[in-house]
């Protein structure tokens, strides 16, 4: 047999379902998903039901004739015929009447638990604020998304050196709810203060496991103020209702999560400030006050009064340097401790020390369960780094490492 293009074979398939005269002119009854309105005046969705979808399309001559506009979730009785689009090689169904029919029942399932959730006091109670200055930052996504690479931008942009605990997870299909209740129970127990949950945005249906009860639930009962970022700003769903900060997108919620480190020394900066011009705005009118009375006329005695108010006035001079030496005091050792936080976060400091980090080929972070012998490492240390290939001995195990070069 001769093989065949796949133009050939696309026009085959299209000839053979067009050539069922039963799905030329049907009525198909289903609920609207992903709905999207063309600027040519064009509407595509999916019509669905509890097992199966097919993509639609309704085009701008029959659109017109349309009551209002079409809406995930809305249960519909749609006429039509059932065709091939050869560009995709996808089988259609080419809308040309539209009958709502009320709520669809996943909606009404949604909505049916948002309420429950709501009674229970799930979406109720007060929300966590987000620490200014957090010892790690937890994010819970996939490990492969845009989302990812957009929260490590961010944060290393705005505060170089911010740990980040990353707990890759599938964000969609079966299983996803699962992976992101186990990831956030084990996020309980790293160092870090903050937790960023969510996804790089997607279709009402690549959303839906962010509405999963058992994920709204595990962000409830998570001791970590919790961020969302599941990438949308129209649909809100029941994991923005729950978490502690709703962000509109992954980038955003970076920069919730930290500060700037130019703002924060800034702000110490202006605390110094103000607590030395209280200070000396006290000894200024402290001054003023005391040096009033000298001139007072009924005093029978100006001598010993300006002698009693300059003794009253060195004391009061002693009590206000040694208040002004306590507040200097206080706010010096605040910022020591805040250098110290700051020099702890400096990912150099324990390359000084002696210690050493390991990367793949690909520059990827590895640790020493996950070395292969035979593979390539690069081994950095303070002052450089080099090339280094494990060798496996006769029972697989990594022995030892050859030394390629810098």
């Amino acid at each position: 047999m001769k093989p065949m293009t796949v133009t050939e074979l696309v026009q085959g398939i299209r000839r053979v379902v067009e050539g069922v005269v039963e799905w030329q002119r049907l009525w198909v009854v289903g609920e609207l998903s992903a709905v999207k309105h063309h600027s040519s005046g064009h509407w595509y969705f999916l019509i669905k039901d509890a097992t199966a979808q097919i993509r639609a399309v309704m085009f701008r001559r029959d659109a017109a004739a349309l009551k209002g506009p079409l809406k995930d979730g809305m249960a519909v009785l749609a006429f039509g015929r059932v065709g091939v689009f050869e560009r995709d090689g996808q089988t259609q169904f080419y809308v040309s009447v539209v009958a709502e029919q009320g709520q669809g029942q996943a909606e009404r399932e949604l909505e049916a638990l948002k309420r429950r959730l709501y009674d229970e006091g799930l979406f109720s109670r007060a929300k966590r604020s987000i620490p200014l200055l957090p010892r790690g930052v937890g994010v819970v996504t996939s490990g492969s998304g845009a989302a990812r690479y957009d929260i490590e931008t961010v944060i290393g942009r705005r505060y170089p050196g911010m740990p980040i605990i990353l707990y890759p997870v599938q964000v969609q299909g079966s299983g996803a709810a699962e992976a992101i209740c186990r990831a956030v129970a084990a996020m309980q127990t790293e160092p870090v203060d903050v937790l960023i949950v969510g996804r790089g945005g997607g279709s009402r249906e690549d959303l839906m496991v962010f509405n999963q009860e058992a994920v709204v639930r595990a962000l409830y009962e998570s001791r970590l103020p919790v961020i969302s970022a599941v990438g949308h700003e129209i649909d809100t769903t029941l994991v923005d209702l729950v978490a502690d900060l709703r962000a509109p997108t992954p980038s955003a919620a970076a920069e919730l999560a930290v500060p700037l480190r130019e703002s924060l020394a800034a702000w110490h900066q202006t605390l110094w400030a103000r607590a030395r011009n209280a200070v000396e705005r006290r000894l200024r009118w402290e001054r003023d006050r005391l040096g009033g009375w000298t001139g007072h006329g009924i005093l029978a005695h100006p001598e010993g009064m300006v002698r009693d108010h300059r003794h009253q006035l060195d004391r009061l001079e002693e009590r206000s340097d040694r208040a002004l030496e306590r507040v200097m005091t206080q706010t010096r050792h605040r910022l020591e401790r805040v250098v110290t936080q700051l020099a702890a976060l400096n990912p150099e400091a324990p390359l000084v020390r002696g210690y050493a980090y390991v990367t793949s080929a690909e520059g990827r972070l590895v640790s020493a369960a996950d070395i292969i012998g035979g593979e390539r490492y690069r081994v950095h240390w303070y002052n450089g780094a080099k090339w280094m290939t494990p060798v496996a001995d006769e029972r697989g195990e990594n022995a030892d490492g050859r030394d390629q070069g810098a």
